[in-house]
């Protein structure tokens, strides 16, 4: 039995999606979702679904029961009044329910940065959070993107109406980047895979080496429309975060992930590739995922 969190989140439901696509997987599958009636109709006939938080030790033990596999990420939550406490509640939640339940394998979802990012605030909890479960003594496999391509999602609106988009980087530093379609494709195979052991991290880089401003050269190319990239600093953007009623915690984790990621350079070109676990590019990514969300009006991704 496998256990899905985050259906309806952006990296989960792509998992659910492709492990769905397995013959007779469904009869396996096991999601725990806080809003049930967002699962589409083909989830919900096909699935058992546990309604809840898995930061909930009762929800999640309830999922778990009978389950070997699990996959795990912690849903972003800018309501949050504390970026390592938000963290260490779903964590708890994880570390008693396999003290006294059979999942042998977990699969989650972590970031890049292990043993060099300092003080990067979410980046920073999620690697703390790799290492509690590792601590559990489950096999365990930590998915470890750098920057996630659908973050620019959310500026469709400003690339579609003033050709821009703006992010706390450096303009002529390589920022490495994923599609979450590839941490969706690498979690599913390894869910469905019950012969890995042990503990490690995957590596997921995609294969260009492309700056801010290079990237904004390929949204042109693909968009046939002059596109820029703006950088702004870090407390530009924990103001802007503040402005749209994210909690001060939660911003400010923000602000020093965005300070850590400058200054220590983990999500750089020094970061290899990983073509066989990330092999979407960026121009694909943008033909395929961001062309449609600006074209779409009134679309924010």
């Amino acid at each position: 039995m496998i256990v899905v969190t985050t259906p309806t989140g952006q990296i989960g439901r792509q998992v659910l999606d492709r492990l769905l696509d397995v013959p007779d997987a469904a009869a396996g599958i096991r999601v725990i979702a806080r809003e049930p009636a967002r699962l589409p109709t083909r989830v919900r006939e096909q699935v058992e679904v546990v309604q809840g938080s898995h930061a909930d030790p009762g929800v999640l033990g309830k999922a778990c029961t009978g389950a070997d596999r699990l996959f795990w990420l912690v849903p972003p939550t800018p309501s949050a009044d504390s970026v390592e406490g938000h963290f260490h509640a779903f964590t708890e939640s994880l570390r008693e329910v396999t003290s006294r339940q059979g999942v042998e394998r977990v699969v989650g979802v972590s970031t890049l940065g292990r043993s060099v990012a300092k003080n990067a605030g979410q980046i920073s909890a999620s690697l703390a959070m790799d290492e509690r479960i590792a601590a559990m003594g489950v096999h365990y496999r930590a998915l470890c993107p750098p920057f996630l391509m659908e973050n620019l999602l959310g500026q469709a609106e400003s690339i579609r109406t003033g050709g821009v988009f703006f992010l706390a980087a450096a303009p002529d530093r390589v920022l490495r980047t994923c599609a979450t379609r590839d941490i969706a494709a690498t979690a599913a195979r390894l869910l469905l895979d019950d012969s890995w052991t042990g503990q490690d991290d995957v590596q997921l880089a995609g294969p260009d080496d492309l700056t801010p401003e290079g990237m904004a050269r390929v949204v042109s190319e693909v968009l046939d429309r002059e596109v820029r990239f703006q950088a702004v600093s870090s407390a530009q953007f924990k103001e802007t975060l503040l402005s749209r009623g994210v909690s001060a915690a939660w911003a400010q984790g923000l602000a020093d992930m965005a300070d850590a990621l400058s200054e220590q350079g983990f999500y750089g070109a020094d970061q290899p590739s990983t073509p066989d676990t990330a092999p979407t590019g960026f121009g694909q990514w943008c033909e395929d995922v961001l062309r449609p969300a600006v074209m779409a009006p009134g679309s924010q991704g």
